[in-house]
């Protein structure tokens, strides 16, 4: 499953859309940093791997912007803790 993930910089959070749903995590960012501080995943579409997939595809996103993070939101400070890769980006 590849997600197409959206940077929406009004809502300031991170979204992907599936089957009709709207997955997000918001952020505020200061200076350099985003702080990552809710993730939500729409009942319909839970139990998928569309929250570990968007927290991935943002990481990823941060890290290409070069940019580090605060991982406020537990679920995205959980998939961090899982995968080694990400654990540089932490402010």
């Amino acid at each position: 499953m590849i997600l197409t993930l959206k940077n929406n910089e009004q809502r300031k959070r991170f979204e992907t859309e599936r089957d009709g749903k709207t997955a997000f995590i918001d952020y505020t960012i200061h200076g350099n940093t985003y702080n990552l501080t809710h993730t939500e995943v729409p009942e319909e579409i839970r139990g998928k791997g569309i929250g570990t997939q968007l927290v991935k595809r943002t990481l990823d996103f941060i890290k290409e912007s070069r940019k580090s993070v605060n991982p406020a939101c537990p679920f995205v400070a959980q998939v961090i803790k899982k995968n080694a890769e990400y654990k540089s980006l932490i402010a």
